[in-house]
């Protein structure tokens, strides 16, 4: 049985051969070309007229590729250009950078002995402050002292074994702003909530508090409110506030047409960027996760974030360029391209083209638990020496 029909064969009939045999030539005939011998019945249409249609429609799918990756190859090879150069003289190390640092230093996992090995790491680098994963904030703005038990511990050791590095708070969370879960700054009690953290995490002995709020869109108007109201804090008792922020739009108006397009608009628009950096002591540029797939392109493209920062970036503000201590394979980040020594070569060109003399000006380097030995020389060589 086949579609629900029965099959009009007797199962058991053996085949006739004279009967096969006329099918067969009957077959023949109905192929034969008119005016060939046997043409007795009508002939075939020829399938070959079809032919240009099919050519027509390749054609013109070819033409919607080029169309679609014209704009990529082109952005591509621009970026390419924009690592060529060589970058100016004395574009170092201001001695105002810093580095994420993971939970466990203020957990109870780590001891003196990994303390004095982390200051003899810093020692005779660029690096001015440790952000410490304290966190994360629940989605209501609180933070429990539960989660950093060791605060005071830590901040003491490294103030023994590495005098002058600061070490502030790093406290982060998810925001709803593409999901139903998540932290929802519109919520004048969570904005609250937060503020009220930061002055207890302060309190601990921290000299600055640090904030990754992600994912958080461009023109975020309770963000830059949250922002004041913590600046006023952060002055009061005479600590730091600073933020990690996401990328620049790489072309005006790229954040509106990657949000239609994906729901996660990533970058911030040039102006945000500068209203953002005008609100805080020091704001951190997340320079990875590009989805560059080239050492060259990646370095091209780090080099124009620094530019674009620079220019909206006030002179008392720290400006720091985040570099990839880490290595991960997937869209949006390849370890062969985003490497420590193209973001320092990238971040040298951008500084050099745009304010070479600028004081308030460092790296960021993220993170430490996954940081290797040519991420820590990358570093030290490019940036340090």
């Amino acid at each position: 049985m086949e579609n629900g029909k029965i099959a009009d064969v007797d199962a058991g009939a053996e085949p006739d051969p004279e009967a096969e045999q006329g099918a067969q030539q009957g077959a023949q005939q109905g192929t034969r070309r008119e005016g060939e011998p046997g043409a007795d019945a009508p002939a075939q249409r020829d399938p070959r007229p079809a032919r240009p249609r099919r050519r027509r429609w390749r054609r013109l799918a070819l033409a919607l590729v080029l169309l679609l990756l014209t704009p990529i190859l082109a952005s591509q090879i621009a970026l390419g250009v924009n690592y060529l150069g060589d970058p100016a003289d004395g574009t170092r190390t201001r001695n105002r950078d810093a580095i994420w640092l993971g939970h466990a230093w203020v957990d109870g996992r780590k001891d003196d002995a990994d303390v004095k090995a982390l200051a003899d790491r810093l020692r005779d680098t660029g690096m001015r402050d440790l952000y410490v994963h304290a966190g994360p904030l629940e989605h209501d703005g609180t933070l429990p002292a539960s989660a950093y038990p060791r605060a005071k511990w830590f901040i003491a050791a490294v103030h023994r074994e590495a005098p002058g590095i600061r070490v502030q708070a790093w406290l982060g969370d998810r925001l709803a702003s593409e999901s139903p879960n998540g932290m929802r700054l519109e919520r004048a009690a969570t904005r609250a909530a937060v503020v009220r953290s930061t002055r207890e995490i302060l309190a601990v002995g921290f000299e600055g508090a640090h904030f990754d709020l992600e994912p958080l869109h461009s023109g975020d108007r309770n963000y830059l409110a949250l922002l004041d109201t913590l600046h006023e804090v952060t002055r009061s008792r005479g600590a730091r506030l600073s933020v990690a922020a996401h990328q620049i739009d790489p072309v005006p108006g790229f954040h509106s047409f990657w949000g239609t397009t994906t729901g996660h608009p990533k970058w911030w628009s040039q102006r945000f960027f500068g209203q953002v950096a005008r609100r805080v002591d020091q704001i951190a540029v997340m320079s990875y996760d590009t989805m560059q797939p080239l050492e060259s392109t990646y370095g091209g493209y780090v080099a124009q974030q620094t530019s674009l920062a620079l220019e909206v970036t006030p002179p008392g503000t720290d400006l720091l360029m985040g570099l990839p201590f880490y290595k991960e394979n997937r869209f949006g980040h390849w370890a062969h391209a985003e490497t420590v020594a193209a973001a320092v070569r990238g971040v040298r060109l951008g500084l050099s083209r745009t304010d070479a003399d600028r004081e308030n000006f460092g790296v960021a380097a993220y993170v430490d638990f996954t940081a290797t030995e040519t991420d820590w020389a990358s570093y030290e060589k490019g940036w340090v020496r």
